[in-house]
């Protein structure tokens, strides 16, 4: 693990090709950590020695891996409810399997953190699911707590009060928060700067994306990102924000868009905005 400044810039990235390829093409974006994710489809057998000999030569440090599930479909907020982490019922016992691969692979890397979406949790405690999903979190908690790891749920598909209800009803020293601003926005769900009065002491590592809000006639639609920027999250009131809680880790770059030449200049744009705003 490199020493990284406070509020270092890293990106979000996702794991799928040859590590050191991948990591090569991270760095030239200026940047030495991020956050990797896993897609649900990728074997990792064999996969943490590839990504520990990268690491080393890339002298790249991983602050998060994330994992992600097949079948997950982010195309609109009732698909999101439908298909996204924990909440559905048919593909619990292998999405709960596959979190603790995830974790174990993170472990033999060395990272001490791992994280995904926990889908829509239910607002009301005595709800199946909700109790259901509680119990998931918890044994995966317990799981990443043997590797000296904390598990961190994005925030995004529910209100900041509600999350905080749902991790304290977990009742776990390793569950914290990988707060994503823009999906706040994205999903409607709240104004970020807000939430982190509720979530702030529980935050262990942060997303750069921006976004717009909801279109009001089309219920059911997600907001659009958009370039670090120019969205509605008000980047530089996040990160005095993010300061005033005392937040000093990674600010990590997410860009979701299909274009791959896009995503590659939107994010080198967002490192010089973030390097402007974080020296002031």
């Amino acid at each position: 693990m490199l020493n990284l400044r406070p509020l270092e810039i890293g990106v979000m990235f996702w794991a799928g090709r040859d590590p050191v390829e991948t990591l090569a093409e991270v760095k030239s974006l200026g940047v030495r950590c991020g956050q990797l994710g896993i897609p649900g489809g990728l074997s990792l057998q064999g996969a943490a020695e590839a990504w520990k000999r990268a690491l080393e030569l890339e002298q790249f440090s991983l602050i998060t891996v994330f994992c992600a599930f097949t079948g997950e479909d982010y195309a609109d907020i009732p698909t999101v409810q439908d298909t996204v982490g924990f909440i559905p019922r048919a593909t619990r016992a292998e999405r709960e399997a596959r979190t603790l691969e995830v974790s174990d692979f993170a472990a033999a890397l060395g990272v001490s953190s791992i994280a995904l979406h926990v889908g829509f949790v239910p607002e009301d405690s005595s709800n199946p699911d909700y109790v259901a999903v509680r119990e998931m979190v918890r044994r995966v908690c317990d799981h990443a707590a043997r590797h000296n790891q904390t598990f961190a749920l994005e925030t995004g598909q529910e209100p900041a009060p509600v999350l905080q209800r749902f991790m304290e009803d977990v009742n776990r020293p390793n569950l914290w928060i990988n707060f994503d601003p823009a999906n706040m926005i994205l999903y409607g769900s709240g104004d970020p700067v807000e939430a982190l009065d509720v979530l702030g002491s529980k935050v262990i590592s942060v997303h750069a994306k921006d976004g717009d809000w909801p279109p009001r006639d089309r219920p059911g639609a997600l907001g659009e990102e958009k370039p670090l920027g120019q969205g509605s999250v008000g980047i530089a009131r996040f990160i005095r924000k993010l300061r005033e809680i005392g937040y000093a880790d990674a600010l990590n770059i997410e860009r979701e868009i299909p274009d791959a030449a896009q995503r590659l200049l939107d994010i080198k744009a967002a490192v010089e905005l973030l390097e402007k705003l974080r020296d002031v």
